[in-house]
Protein backbone atom coordinates (compact mmCIF):
# COMPACT_ATOMS: atom_id res chain seq x y z
CA UNK A 1 0.00 0.00 0.00
CA UNK A 2 2.90 2.64 1.11
CA UNK A 3 4.66 1.95 -1.95
CA UNK A 4 1.63 2.23 -4.54
CA UNK A 5 1.06 5.61 -2.57
CA UNK A 6 4.75 6.59 -3.05
CA UNK A 7 5.01 5.68 -6.64
CA UNK A 8 2.03 7.68 -7.69
CA UNK A 9 3.26 10.22 -5.47
CA UNK A 10 6.79 10.27 -7.04
CA UNK A 11 4.85 9.70 -10.77
CA UNK A 12 2.59 13.25 -10.28
CA UNK A 13 5.56 15.19 -8.80
CA UNK A 14 7.38 14.27 -11.88
CA UNK A 15 4.67 15.07 -14.29
CA UNK A 16 4.53 18.52 -12.39
CA UNK A 17 8.24 18.74 -12.51
CA UNK A 18 8.41 18.43 -16.10
CA UNK A 19 5.48 20.47 -17.23
CA UNK A 20 7.50 23.46 -15.54
CA UNK A 21 10.95 22.86 -17.17
CA UNK A 22 9.19 22.79 -20.64
CA UNK A 23 7.05 25.68 -19.84
CA UNK A 24 10.16 27.17 -18.46
CA UNK A 25 12.81 26.74 -21.61
CA UNK A 26 9.66 27.73 -24.13
CA UNK A 27 9.04 30.89 -22.60
CA UNK A 28 12.43 31.69 -22.13
CA UNK A 29 12.62 32.03 -25.28
CA UNK A 30 9.91 34.58 -25.81
CA UNK A 31 12.23 36.30 -22.61
CA UNK A 32 15.59 36.36 -24.69
CA UNK A 33 13.66 37.57 -28.00
CA UNK A 34 12.38 40.46 -26.02
CA UNK A 35 15.60 41.09 -24.87
CA UNK A 36 17.62 41.00 -28.18
CA UNK A 37 15.06 43.57 -29.34
CA UNK A 38 15.20 45.77 -26.56
CA UNK A 39 19.16 45.52 -25.53
CA UNK A 40 21.02 43.90 -28.23
CA UNK A 41 24.34 45.01 -27.39
CA UNK A 42 23.71 43.45 -23.90
CA UNK A 43 25.75 40.05 -24.90
CA UNK A 44 26.49 39.20 -20.73
CA UNK A 45 22.52 39.48 -19.91
CA UNK A 46 21.57 37.36 -23.49
CA UNK A 47 24.26 34.78 -22.42
CA UNK A 48 22.85 34.62 -19.14
CA UNK A 49 19.16 33.94 -20.43
CA UNK A 50 20.87 30.95 -22.99
CA UNK A 51 22.40 29.93 -20.05
CA UNK A 52 18.91 29.31 -17.91
CA UNK A 53 17.34 28.02 -20.87
CA UNK A 54 19.94 25.40 -21.55
CA UNK A 55 19.56 24.04 -17.81
CA UNK A 56 15.55 23.87 -17.98
CA UNK A 57 15.63 22.28 -20.78
CA UNK A 58 18.42 20.04 -19.53
CA UNK A 59 16.15 19.48 -16.36
CA UNK A 60 13.24 18.54 -19.09
CA UNK A 61 15.19 15.87 -20.57
CA UNK A 62 16.44 14.08 -17.05
CA UNK A 63 12.85 13.90 -15.90
CA UNK A 64 11.74 12.71 -19.55
CA UNK A 65 14.81 9.55 -19.23
CA UNK A 66 13.20 9.33 -15.44
CA UNK A 67 10.20 8.59 -16.89
CA UNK A 68 11.54 6.20 -19.70
CA UNK A 69 12.69 3.87 -18.01
CA UNK A 70 9.58 3.36 -15.78
CA UNK A 71 7.83 2.53 -19.37
CA UNK A 72 5.41 5.32 -18.02
CA UNK A 73 4.09 8.95 -19.56
CA UNK A 74 3.66 11.51 -17.30
CA UNK A 75 0.37 12.51 -15.73
CA UNK A 76 -1.37 15.14 -18.08
CA UNK A 77 -0.96 18.25 -15.77
CA UNK A 78 -1.66 21.63 -17.68
CA UNK A 79 -0.65 25.21 -16.53
CA UNK A 80 -2.84 25.64 -13.48
CA UNK A 81 0.18 23.49 -11.82
CA UNK A 82 2.59 25.77 -13.75
CA UNK A 83 3.88 28.59 -11.12
CA UNK A 84 5.29 30.84 -13.74
CA UNK A 85 1.79 30.09 -15.71
CA UNK A 86 0.00 31.43 -13.01
CA UNK A 87 2.09 34.07 -11.67
CA UNK A 88 2.15 35.55 -15.13
CA UNK A 89 -1.20 35.51 -15.20
CA UNK A 90 -2.07 36.98 -11.91
CA UNK A 91 0.68 39.98 -12.59
CA UNK A 92 0.07 40.16 -16.39
CA UNK A 93 -3.83 39.45 -16.94
CA UNK A 94 -2.77 37.33 -19.62
CA UNK A 95 -1.31 34.10 -20.07
CA UNK A 96 2.67 33.84 -21.26
CA UNK A 97 1.35 32.95 -24.55
CA UNK A 98 -0.23 36.08 -24.91
CA UNK A 99 2.15 38.21 -23.17
CA UNK A 100 2.32 41.23 -25.39
CA UNK A 101 6.57 41.01 -26.59
CA UNK A 102 6.26 45.04 -28.12
CA UNK A 103 4.78 45.86 -24.99
CA UNK A 104 7.87 44.06 -22.95
CA UNK A 105 10.51 45.49 -25.52
CA UNK A 106 9.27 49.53 -24.92
CA UNK A 107 7.69 49.48 -21.81
CA UNK A 108 10.27 49.41 -19.07
CA UNK A 109 7.76 48.86 -16.40
CA UNK A 110 6.47 45.79 -17.71
CA UNK A 111 9.91 44.55 -18.37
CA UNK A 112 11.02 44.93 -14.67
CA UNK A 113 7.84 43.72 -13.38
CA UNK A 114 8.63 40.60 -15.56
CA UNK A 115 11.96 40.04 -14.28
CA UNK A 116 10.88 40.11 -10.76
CA UNK A 117 8.19 36.90 -11.49
CA UNK A 118 10.88 34.70 -12.66
CA UNK A 119 13.62 35.90 -9.99
CA UNK A 120 10.50 35.45 -7.22
CA UNK A 121 9.78 31.60 -9.21
CA UNK A 122 13.42 30.74 -9.79
CA UNK A 123 13.86 31.41 -5.54
CA UNK A 124 10.75 29.64 -4.69
CA UNK A 125 11.90 26.74 -7.10
CA UNK A 126 15.10 26.68 -5.39
CA UNK A 127 13.64 26.39 -1.72
CA UNK A 128 11.01 24.15 -3.01
CA UNK A 129 13.91 21.78 -4.29
CA UNK A 130 15.66 21.86 -0.89
CA UNK A 131 12.35 20.59 0.91
CA UNK A 132 12.45 17.69 -1.54
CA UNK A 133 15.73 16.68 -0.87
CA UNK A 134 14.58 15.64 2.51
CA UNK A 135 11.45 14.32 1.43
CA UNK A 136 11.37 10.09 2.49
CA UNK A 137 10.01 9.30 -0.61
CA UNK A 138 12.42 11.31 -2.82
CA UNK A 139 15.45 9.86 -0.96
CA UNK A 140 14.02 6.43 -1.92
CA UNK A 141 15.06 7.25 -5.61
CA UNK A 142 18.28 7.90 -6.18
CA UNK A 143 17.61 9.17 -9.85
CA UNK A 144 15.18 11.68 -8.26
CA UNK A 145 17.66 12.70 -5.85
CA UNK A 146 20.72 13.17 -8.32
CA UNK A 147 17.88 15.04 -10.39
CA UNK A 148 16.90 17.30 -7.51
CA UNK A 149 20.70 17.63 -6.86
CA UNK A 150 22.04 19.14 -10.29
CA UNK A 151 18.85 21.47 -9.74
CA UNK A 152 19.58 22.47 -6.65
CA UNK A 153 23.36 23.41 -8.43
CA UNK A 154 21.85 25.03 -11.28
CA UNK A 155 19.23 27.13 -9.63
CA UNK A 156 21.23 30.29 -8.19
CA UNK A 157 22.60 31.20 -11.62
CA UNK A 158 18.58 31.30 -12.61
CA UNK A 159 17.61 34.54 -10.76
CA UNK A 160 20.52 36.04 -10.67
CA UNK A 161 20.74 37.66 -14.18
CA UNK A 162 17.37 39.02 -13.89
CA UNK A 163 18.11 40.66 -10.53
CA UNK A 164 21.31 41.89 -11.47
CA UNK A 165 19.41 43.64 -14.44
CA UNK A 166 16.70 45.09 -11.89
CA UNK A 167 19.96 46.44 -9.97
CA UNK A 168 21.92 47.89 -12.57
CA UNK A 169 18.82 49.32 -14.16
CA UNK A 170 17.69 51.46 -10.54
CA UNK A 171 14.81 49.21 -10.53
CA UNK A 172 13.25 48.33 -7.33
CA UNK A 173 13.03 44.30 -5.55
CA UNK A 174 10.37 42.60 -5.50
CA UNK A 175 7.78 44.19 -2.79
CA UNK A 176 5.61 42.36 -0.11
CA UNK A 177 2.76 42.10 -1.94
CA UNK A 178 4.43 40.41 -5.08
CA UNK A 179 6.45 37.91 -2.22
CA UNK A 180 2.62 37.24 -1.11
CA UNK A 181 1.41 36.66 -4.36
CA UNK A 182 4.45 33.83 -5.12
CA UNK A 183 3.31 32.46 -1.27
CA UNK A 184 -0.35 31.93 -2.25
CA UNK A 185 0.32 30.38 -5.55
CA UNK A 186 2.72 27.65 -4.14
CA UNK A 187 0.15 27.05 -1.12
CA UNK A 188 -2.29 26.72 -3.90
CA UNK A 189 -0.33 23.95 -5.26
CA UNK A 190 0.23 22.07 -2.20
CA UNK A 191 -2.52 22.37 -0.54
CA UNK A 192 -5.16 21.94 -3.03
CA UNK A 193 -4.30 21.11 -6.16
CA UNK A 194 -1.68 18.29 -5.29
CA UNK A 195 -3.90 16.58 -3.09
CA UNK A 196 -6.66 16.29 -5.92
CA UNK A 197 -4.58 15.41 -8.27
CA UNK A 198 -3.34 12.19 -6.26
CA UNK A 199 -7.02 11.34 -5.21
CA UNK A 200 -7.91 11.64 -8.51
CA UNK A 201 -9.05 7.97 -9.94
CA UNK A 202 -9.19 9.34 -13.59
CA UNK A 203 -6.25 11.32 -14.32
CA UNK A 204 -4.53 10.59 -17.78
CA UNK A 205 -1.00 10.21 -19.14
CA UNK A 206 0.20 12.47 -21.56
CA UNK A 207 -0.23 10.35 -25.13
CA UNK A 208 3.12 12.66 -26.36
CA UNK A 209 6.02 14.56 -25.20
CA UNK A 210 5.57 17.80 -24.51
CA UNK A 211 9.08 18.65 -26.83
CA UNK A 212 7.09 16.70 -29.56
CA UNK A 213 5.56 19.70 -31.49
CA UNK A 214 8.43 22.24 -29.93
CA UNK A 215 9.51 24.93 -32.63
CA UNK A 216 13.26 24.84 -33.85
CA UNK A 217 15.02 27.56 -31.88
CA UNK A 218 18.64 28.00 -33.89
CA UNK A 219 19.92 30.07 -31.49
CA UNK A 220 19.67 27.66 -28.39
CA UNK A 221 22.04 25.12 -28.31
CA UNK A 222 21.70 21.38 -27.57
CA UNK A 223 21.23 20.91 -23.75
CA UNK A 224 24.30 19.53 -21.31
CA UNK A 225 23.67 15.89 -21.25
CA UNK A 226 23.93 14.98 -17.74
CA UNK A 227 24.05 10.76 -17.27
CA UNK A 228 21.59 9.63 -14.46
Amino acid sequence: MIDSLRRRFLSLLGSIYIYNEHRGYTAIDRVIDVVRRRSPEDRPFLEALAKHRADERKHYEMFRRWFQRQGAMPFAVDRTCGHIDRFVGIMFRSSIDNLNADDLVVRDDLFEKLCRVIALTERRGYRQVEALLRHPFVRSDPTLMKIFRIIETDEPGHWAPYEAWLTEHGKRGPSWWERRIDGFIHSELLVLKLPLLFLAPRLQRRQNWADAHDAVNPAAGPAAAVSL
